[in-house]
């Protein structure tokens, strides 16, 4: 889309959600990793995800200990000083950084939630949208369950301090609890769930959002030595903490290795000996996974990798896909910084035909959608970039977007190029029209809102004032993402918002 990852919404009418974060200490206890200052650098690799709020909630792991929370409004490196994180100390803890899908905007919906259960103290993050939110809703509060936000996250925490049908005689029994929690409510989401010394993490069966576990290298596992030192090599098998996160794209910074996808449906308990995976919960009807295809199209980092292949790469088939499927005689091939890009220098590769940036951007506008005065209004998104006019004038250009939601701000595009002496402007979107709203965790409008139901798709280039326009197909898309999954690995994805197939029953909608 042509609003970069980190943005605010703004313009593009499609908004990231959540992500989640877990670390569990190996070793010796207390640990001396700063575990804090690792959830904090992992939230920051997911801002992407969700910039309306962020918290962090921590404990030693001894029995009887409290949690130590920290939320606030905003940004990762605005919501935690430095005395916030010396204060979260623990050799376990989440993270969750949110924008809303369910609930307001507000503190009292800040991740993650901690409560009391039977068997001690809980908090739980989510990531998603419950398909049946009203249906549970309605169910809790009859049997006088009080809430106190509107998020269905809590929802799901609640869910967890059921007793399951088992009675618990011999304790908790928290895989018995998650898979009560799992018929209850079958999508959308991911979860991560501390309690005493382990954290569960929890894909739902159709594994609709992303959850992938790494782990901490050791320090020295970082460090170059000159050759006939006599500096040991590192261990591979060496491992200072477990980590859960939505995206892997936030393991490396912080020197974590990525080991596998949580799969669809399955419960994976993770503490200081290791990962276990203690169930896999079946999809209904035997139905396959429904992963959601637009993570690799635009909300995911392109140095994420899901399903065993990265997101840079499928963006770089998509470009090939919408090169042979709409190919056009051009000077040259750019984008709209930034997530795009790679999809843009594909289609050149593929085309041969030269790669050139034509806007400059400006990352540190802020918020478009919040304007003083009725002149900057007018300019818009326009604002946000300069162009390279010496790269297009009078030259004819394709430009190359990953996806086209309400339209706004590729117009804007379009007529500063053309003012600034582009003699043609073409538009390739490397996915589909976005035609139906998304229920399952992804903030997309109203179908009125979208401009692939608003306008006719053969005038939607004159809506722009653009010279062409053509899409992806579906097919295209779809090979595109299925090309790099190896073939001995069940796959499934979910394209409602490009098809209109939903891959679970409409509850709540």
């Amino acid at each position: 889309m042509a609003d970069s990852q980190l943005t605010f919404g703004g313009e593009s009418g499609m908004r990231e959600e959540c992500g989640l974060f877990g670390i569990v200490a190996t070793g010796t206890w207390p640990s001396d990793i700063n575990l804090s200052h690792l959830i904090h650098l992992g939230l920051v690799g997911l801002q992407h995800r969700g910039q309306e709020s962020a918290g962090i909630v921590t404990t030693s792991g001894d029995a009887g200990d409290k949690f130590i929370t920290k939320k606030a409004m905003g940004l990762v490196n605005s919501s935690f000083t430095e005395d916030d994180i010396r204060q979260l100390k623990g050799n376990l803890g989440i993270g969750h950084v949110r924008y809303s899908t369910q609930g307001l905007s507000e503190a009292a919906n800040i991740q993650p939630f901690v409560v009391e259960s039977l068997h001690g103290l809980i908090a739980v993050a989510h990531n998603g949208e419950l398909v049946n939110a009203q249906q549970l809703r309605q169910k809790l509060l009859r049997h006088g369950v009080g809430l106190s936000s509107g998020s269905d996250s809590e929802l799901i925490t609640q869910l967890l301090t059921h007793t399951p049908d088992c009675g618990e005689p011999n304790g908790a029994n928290w895989v018995g609890r998650i898979k009560k929690m799992m018929e209850h409510t079958v999508a959308s989401y991911s979860v991560v769930i501390m309690h005493k010394d382990h954290i569960w993490a929890v894909r739902d069966p159709f594994g609709n959002r992303p959850l992938c576990i790494g782990k901490l290298l050791p320090a020295d596992a970082f460090t170059v030595f000159a050759k006939g030192s006599g500096k040991r090599e590192t261990d591979p098998n060496e491992c200072d903490a477990w980590v859960v996160a939505s995206e892997s794209c936030t393991f490396h910074p912080m020197g974590a290795r990525y080991v596998r996808d949580i799969l669809p449906g399955e419960i994976v308990e993770v503490n200081k000996n290791g990962i276990f995976s203690r169930c896999i919960v079946p999809r209904p009807e035997a139905k396959l996974p429904a992963f959601c295809i637009f993570e690799y199209v635009y909300f995911a980092r392109p140095d994420t990798v899901f399903e065993g292949q990265m997101v840079a790469a499928v963006r770089r088939r998509c470009g090939r896909e919408l090169a042979k499927e709409w190919p056009i005689s051009v000077d040259l091939v750019s984008t709209v910084p930034e997530s795009a890009t790679p999809a843009a220098m594909e289609y050149a590769n593929t085309l041969g035909i030269p790669y050139m940036e034509v806007l400059c951007k400006n990352r540190y506008v802020g918020r478009t959608f919040i304007q003083p005065c009725s002149r900057l209004r007018k300019l818009g998104v326009v604002k946000k970039f300069g162009p390279l006019v010496d790269n297009f004038n009078g030259k004819r250009i394709v430009l190359i977007d990953d996806s086209i939601v309400r339209g706004n701000t590729m117009a804007a595009i379009v007529g500063l190029l053309k003012r600034c002496g582009a003699k043609e402007v073409h538009i390739r979107v490397a996915s589909p029209p976005v035609k139906h709203p998304c229920y399952m965790g992804i903030n997309i409008p109203t179908k009125e809102e979208l401009i692939a139901n608003r306008v006719p798709l053969e005038n939607i280039a004159d809506e722009f004032g653009a010279d062409s326009l053509k899409y992806l197909s579906l097919d295209g898309l779809k090979k595109a993402v299925r090309e790099g999954i190896a073939n001995n690995q069940e796959t499934g994805h979910c394209t409602a918002c490009l098809s209109g197939e939903y891959p679970v029953e409409k509850i709540d909608w």
